[in-house]
């Protein structure tokens, strides 16, 4: 019999530092998966770097959105491009998290801002880790948390979980808010959402899965202790203050930082520009084999999603799963940047993970393995594309 048949609840140790050795032996194995991964994705990065003669380091810190985190660590907010059609891209798009750690992080040590920013990445990524492993094991066992954690690093974007972007550090934040909800410790969630509400705009999903599972309660139970409504108040407050604060900044009011976003071509049009950029494939016989294949990921996508509510996936999950995958599909602009927008919504994997936990140790490992390796080549191809992922 395994931990997903059966879970016995270990005993409580008898001190925080004493709990926090238990769960890190428990977590060990997946994080030890995580970072094997991660570093066969980083080997065959560099070994296709040095054929193509170009720099992992710079792919990885150096290019497309980490360019504009480090300018925003170094000079501040108030940089701007204007581009050949007009349109304004303002530093003011990127939230401030990954940017004040940045400049934390090149404070107190010799790295460089961009160094820095890889080294905020590759820890965040480990923390992420270590999250969806504790909201998979609380939920379905050991075994399905260590799957959870190993098909989050094998995912053909999982290279971005290792380049100086922030969505290893939203992904982190955004895992152990959800898991301190479901284990109703709601000022710590309140916090952790509201610190991933300051490192990208999809924040707001967190917050929701906060306030509907409090709404839930009190329609349940018919009252609302203090600490839940502390969480709930604290929740938005970081999304909120960025928000407000570029809205002061442009003259904008409450709407300046959809103008900002709108200057990089962003908006939600509820997926009409993505389906005509999926449609505009169909000219060629190379682009209709891409477009089919966009279209079988977004099948896929929803597919999971749908196994999640018919197996009775928390509602917290449930909410902000669905916040985050409208927001990535249904955003008008940077159509190739959809996978990795999706790299937050990680409960869509725990179906696939109980599946795995199900199987000989040996079976699941020679899968992932596999799909470990197509990942690898993957990432490397990806980042050594003309685009920014």
């Amino acid at each position: 019999m395994t931990d997903l048949d059966q879970r016995l609840s270990p005993p409580s140790p008898s001190s925080p530092l004493a709990a926090a050795r238990a769960a890190l032996r428990r977590a060990a194995p997946a994080l030890l998966v995580y970072a094997g991964v991660r570093a066969l994705g980083l080997a065959v990065l560099a070994v296709w770097g040095a054929a193509a003669g170009k720099s992992p380091h710079t792919l990885l810190a150096a290019r497309w959105d980490s360019l504009w985190y480090t300018r925003v660590a170094e000079h501040g907010y108030g940089w701007e491009v204007t581009l050949p059609d007009g349109s304004v891209h303002s530093n003011l798009a990127f939230f401030p998290l990954l940017p004040w750690l940045e400049r934390f992080g090149a404070a107190v040590s010799p790295l460089s801002y961009a160094d820095a920013g890889l080294a905020v990445s590759w820890l965040a990524s480990l923390f992420a880790a270590a999250g969806i492993f504790a909201v998979a094991d609380h939920l379905y066992g050991r075994r399905a948390g260590v799957c959870a954690t190993a098909l989050w690093a094998v995912l053909p974007v999982g290279i971005v979980q290792s380049m100086a972007y922030s969505e290893s550090l939203f992904t982190a934040l955004a895992a152990w808010s959800l898991y301190a909800l479901l284990r109703e410790r709601w000022v710590l969630a309140g916090v952790l959402a509201s610190l991933a509400g300051l490192t990208r705009p999809v924040g707001a999903a967190v917050v929701a899965a906060i306030w509907v599972a409090a709404a839930v309660r009190v329609y349940r139970e018919r009252r609302a202790d203090r600490r839940m409504l502390l969480g709930v108040l604290l929740a938005p407050l970081g999304a909120a203050g960025y928000v407000l604060w570029v809205g002061h900044r442009t003259g904008g009011g409450l709407f300046g930082y959809l103008d900002v976003q709108a200057g990089w071509g962003n908006g939600f049009d509820f997926g009409y520009a993505f389906a005509r950029f999926i449609g505009d494939k169909f000219t060629s016989v190379p682009g209709a084999l891409a477009g089919l294949g966009l279209i079988l990921g977004v099948a896929l996508v929803v597919w999971l999603y749908v196994v999640g509510v018919r197996r009775r996936q928390p509602l917290p999950l449930l909410v902000y799963t669905g916040i985050v995958v409208a927001l990535a599909l249904c955003a008008a602009g940077y159509f190739g940047s959809k996978p990795r927008l999706l790299l937050p919504a990680f409960p869509l994997l725990l179906p696939l993970a109980v599946a795995l936990a199900r199987l000989r140790t040996s079976r699941s490992a020679l899968i992932l393995g596999g799909v470990a390796v197509l990942g690898a080549v993957y990432g490397a191809f990806w980042l050594h594309g003309s685009g920014p992922p």
